[in-house]
């Protein structure tokens, strides 16, 4: 029929029009209500439908196939009418342009011409739906089948893969297991030779090592009794070390009171006028040699037999000396009597022979030499002056820690608060005193001689005064000038320049409160009695150890400091007191006389070397005490300062040279070399660290 094949005609154009080529999914039933609503509804034409007719469909006529020729004037009528509803909207919307023209650009007839759709003939509508539903329904079950198809083989190698792999799996199992095993035996086999190898090389170690262990104890029987050799001969090295110190201690002590009968010989010498130096001298100098002993001996160990073998000579020729003294005093006894009676006699004669009133002239002194003088020999003790004004000194300084005796001993809590805020207002200052610029000295003396007058000063946050406790005053005095020796024994003996600034202000001090500055030439005379200068003689039933605390040591557990420590202890003491005999407090009445100037240091001076000298001491205080007042004393004393060094050094560097050994020559080479030094520039240099004006305006 021509309108069949009309029809066919349009599906074959609306399957190749963009709406027939989309694809359709065969699951659509799937998806809902909303997408088979179209299907349930009743067939509509769109209104681009007529569009679709008038402009696609002459195109495809316009080459029909032979077979349709005959028929195409017959379907030419039939698309007038509408013949075919898409089963979906969208397909007409891919069909419909944007803005529908003709070619020649004209606008197309109204849309309202096919604003109504036209319902298809129900046969034809049925008809093209079960074509499409049918293709569908063949076309899934070939798809459904296919597919099961498909599974199932996927499933059967799945399958069999699944064996095969269990079975690879079983025999890479085996061949694992196979594996493991034979490394197994093989490590068993390996570690069981090693075992016996190592069984053989420890059975070899054992017997080595007890052949070594053998050979070792016989080595530490060997080496503990070669110890227990060594421990019994150090013992015996030291019982003999010990018998030999306690038999140099009994030398040196019958050596002193050897000494101290030879200096009882100066009553004989007075009377018997005869020249008894010569032997003291000698003792001295036997003395100086076993306490050099001694000295060593204490800083490395114990004597060895030659020392004591020295001391014993030393101690044998002190005897003989003073059988020589007694021997020469005997002889000048006897010589004495018998020039008594000659001279008796001769009177006797004179008288029976004398005639008349004839004056006679009298004949001179046998102790007088014609056309020359006898030399003096030198002191060895202090002056009686000297002496007395020494114990004086220290007789003040008892009274005065008698004074604080209430404060020092009282156990009432208050008075030891008292006590520890004076201590520290007086102590602390002279700590701080150092090179330190003028302006800030001269806060510490304001703040000490506030302390020491009474008025109230801060020290530690809290106000103190002396005038808190009726001993106050003579307890700071005492601390303040016992500090000031402490300084020079300890900063001034490490920091030579530090003298200056400590005996400016202890000067200063002294002048305003005389009564300090004899408490400070106590305690120095005390600490070094070579400031005084002071020997002091060994007594009967003294200990050594209370004579060495006399000569100036320190003296702990019974064992003495040693020499370089006691020498610079001493150096600093006498540098200090060198400082302060010529410095003056720069803001005090300066039309007063220091009180305690130059004249005692030229005094110290000329005493000191009216002295026998001793070894490495009088060398190292001299070098010290011109070194910082040499340049003050030349200035002073000029010409007689230059007969006084030129005196030392002819005179009296030959007495030092002879008792000092050859280990404690230092001191008396750096003196000498001094000297020698200032008589070539005839000038005595300025002390380094002296005080000069810019230091005040600083």
């Amino acid at each position: 029929m021509p309108s069949e094949g009309r029809c066919w005609e349009t599906l074959e154009a609306l399957r190749s029009s963009d709406k027939g080529r989309l694809c359709y999914h065969r699951d659509w039933l799937l998806r809902g209500e909303d997408v088979l609503e179209e299907c349930m509804s009743i067939p509509k034409l769109s209104s681009y439908s007529g569009w679709v007719v008038d402009h696609v469909l002459p195109h495809t006529q316009e080459n029909p196939p032979p077979s349709e020729t005959s028929s195409s004037s017959s379907s030419a009528s039939a698309l007038d009418q509408p013949s075919f509803v898409p089963p979906s909207p969208v397909g007409s919307i891919a069909f419909s342009p944007a803005s529908p023209a003709t070619p020649d650009g004209t606008k197309d007839r109204p849309e309202s011409q096919h604003a109504e759709p036209m319902v298809l003939q129900s046969s034809r509508g049925i008809r093209v739906e079960g074509c499409i539903r049918m293709y569908e329904l063949v076309h899934r079950m070939k798809g459904t089948e296919g597919l099961r198809q498909w599974q199932e083989e996927q499933e059967k190698k799945v399958r069999a893969l699944s064996e095969m792999a269990c079975e690879q799996l079983k025999r890479f199992d085996e061949r694992k297991e196979l594996k493991h095993h034979k490394e197994f035996q093989d490590l068993q086999e390996v570690m069981e030779k090693s075992s016996r190898e190592a069984l053989g090389h420890q059975e070899k170690l054992k017997a080595e090592h007890r052949h070594r262990a053998k050979i070792l104890n016989l080595k530490l029987r060997e080496a503990e009794q070669q110890r227990l050799r060594q421990v019994e001969l150090a013992r015996l090295r030291k019982e003999e070390g010990q018998v030999r110190l306690r038999g140099l201690y009994a030398l040196q002590e019958e050596m002193l009171q050897l000494n101290q009968q030879l200096d009882s010989s100066d009553q004989p010498r007075d009377l018997l006028k005869v020249d008894l130096s010569a032997f003291r001298t000698r003792g001295n100098q036997l003395c100086g040699l076993i306490s050099g002993i001694i000295r060593a001996t204490s800083e490395n160990g114990f004597p060895s037999a030659e020392d004591h073998a020295a001391a014993e000579r030393a101690l044998q020729e002190m005897r003989d000396l003073l059988v020589n003294l007694q021997q020469e005093i005997a002889r000048a006894s006897e010589d004495k009597r018998r020039q008594d009676e000659e001279e008796a006699q001769a009177k006797r004669q004179e008288s029976q022979v004398q005639q008349g009133p004839e004056v006679h002239k009298e004949s001179p002194a046998p102790s007088q030499v014609p056309g020359g003088k006898q030399k003096e020999d030198l002191q060895v003790k202090v002056q009686d002056s000297t002496m007395q004004w020494y114990q004086q000194l220290q007789e003040a300084s008892h009274q005065c820690v008698l004074a604080c005796e209430g404060l020092t001993s009282s156990k009432d809590s208050q008075a030891k608060k008292i006590k520890m805020d004076l201590q520290k207002a007086a102590t602390i200052p002279v700590s701080q005193i150092s090179t330190i610029a003028g302006s800030k000295l001269k806060e510490i003396f304001d703040k000490i001689h506030s302390l020491l007058s009474g008025k109230p000063v801060q020290s530690g946050g809290r106000s103190v005064s002396v005038t808190l406790n009726p001993h106050g005053l003579d307890f700071v005095q005492y601390k303040l000038a016992e500090k000031f020796v402490k300084q020079g024994e300890e900063e001034v003996a490490s920091h030579h320049e530090a003298a200056f600034p400590i005996a400016v202000v202890a000067s200063g001090i002294w002048e305003l409160h005389p009564r300090v500055g004899d408490l400070i030439l106590a305690h120095l005379h005390k600490k070094c009695p070579y400031s005084v200068p002071f020997y002091p003689a060994f007594k009967e039933g003294m200990a050594l150890e209370d004579y060495q605390r006399m000569l100036g040591y320190q003296v702990k557990d019974s064992k003495v400091e040693q020499q370089d420590n006691f020498l610079k202890r001493m150096s600093g003491m006498i540098r200090l007191y060198a400082a302060i005999i010529q410095l003056r407090w720069p803001y005090g009445k300066q039309q007063e006389i220091h009180p305690h100037g130059l004249n005692h240091g030229w005094r110290w001076l000329a005493q000191i070397l009216n002295m026998e000298p001793l070894s490495d001491v009088t060398a190292t205080l001299l070098f010290d005490f011109l070194e910082v007042c040499g340049n003050a004393l030349m200035k002073q004393y000029q010409a007689q300062f230059w007969k006084m060094i030129l005196l030392i050094r002819e005179d009296y560097f030959p007495r030092i040279e002879a008792i000092t050994s050859s280990g404690q020559m230092g001191s008396f080479i750096r003196l000498k070399q001094f000297l020698e030094k200032c008589l070539q520039r005839k000038e005595i240099p300025v002390p380094k660290g002296f005080l000069t004006a810019s230091f005040w305006r600083s």
